[in-house]
């Protein structure tokens, strides 16, 4: 059995930057507080009614305009949200019906920050079981619908976006072994609840798990891809906070590898955050085509997920 690979990567970021100059005029804040706390410095915000799947569609056809893959061989859409408002049709299916595809398997999913990772497993899975030939992964949020921009503690991290894969058979895998799970313990730490929605954390406890757990399930990631992190090159941890991401990657020991530190530009975009970030590595050419790359999710349920992929080409026209 062969298996499978990220064939293309392709981001969408709204129109409109918020920097912390900007909160800091109505927020008790400072661009240096924002800064020394998480690392953000802006973070995009989609405008008064567009939707999680506008922007999903976006990035899709951004991957699209990155490969020669016809439509017609696109047999499944995998859209990764916690920020969807509408039920049904669910964000996969008005995907799939913006881009004429023919007749795809539709499926959201809701892992929160892990959610791109865990839609890439499934990906895979699929295309090795025989059931799919080619998968669009999209993670994609709107999060600041589900902030109270009156909290200073909560509404300068996050932002808007959607960043996709295409994915496709292989001769020899792309797409190592997923490592995922959970920690129940964790499950109440990160929600967003109620009617309108609203974001809440307890960001002390999430801190101290990530730095505490991620490192030690990343390993075991690399481990299961046959790959010792000092060869990695480049490691795409969930963009939640600057000084998590590098803790986590110092903890890790991923000596050589490119660290993402998107978080700084986009804020946390949850299950956006790793595609979003990935693509942009490939675009701008700081990892070359077969490089591996950690791509590791974790946040609300405490749900997370991760494996090791080999990039794809930067495209031609980057």
């Amino acid at each position: 059995m062969g298996g499978s690979r990220v064939l293309a990567v392709g981001h969408y970021q709204p129109l409109r930057e918020l920097t912390n100059a900007e909160l800091a005029t109505w927020l008790d804040t400072s661009d240096e507080w924002i800064t020394r706390r998480v690392g953000i410095r802006s973070r995009r915000i989609a405008a008064d009614g567009q939707t999680v799947d506008q922007m999903a569609v976006r990035a899709a056809e951004n991957v699209l305009n990155n490969t020669v893959v016809p439509l017609d061989s696109i047999d499944m859409v995998l859209v990764a949200t916690c920020t969807a408002i509408d039920r049904t049709p669910n964000m996969a299916a008005r995907v799939a019906a913006h881009l004429g595809l023919r007749t795809p398997a539709v499926i959201d999913i809701n892992t929160a920050c892990s959610g791109f990772c865990h839609a890439l497993a499934i990906a895979d899975h699929s295309i090795r079981a025989g059931a799919t030939r080619h998968a669009l992964v999209i993670g994609a949020e709107k999060l600041s619908e589900a902030v109270d921009w009156d909290d200073r503690s909560t509404c300068i991290l996050f932002g808007d976006g959607a960043g996709a894969a295409l994915v496709g058979e292989a001769v020899s895998p792309g797409i190592g072994p997923v490592v995922w799970g959970s920690d129940p313990r964790m499950s109440r730490a990160i929600v967003i609840e109620g009617t309108p929605p609203r974001f809440n954390q307890n960001g002390a406890a999430v801190y101290r798990w990530a730095v505490s757990e991620v490192a030690r399930i990343a390993r075991e990631a690399c481990d299961k891809a046959g790959v010792q992190p000092a060869d990695l090159g480049a490691v795409v941890f969930h963009q939640a906070n600057l000084r998590i991401i590098e803790k986590m990657a110092a903890q890790l020991g991923a000596l050589n590898a490119i660290v993402a530190s998107d978080v700084v530009e986009s804020g946390n975009t949850s299950a956006a955050s790793i595609p979003l970030a990935l693509s942009k590595l490939v675009e701008e050419r700081r990892i070359p085509g077969g490089s591996p790359v950690l791509a590791f999710g974790f946040g609300g349920g405490l749900a997370y997920a991760g494996q090791v992929i080999l990039s794809p080409d930067a495209p031609a026209s980057a």
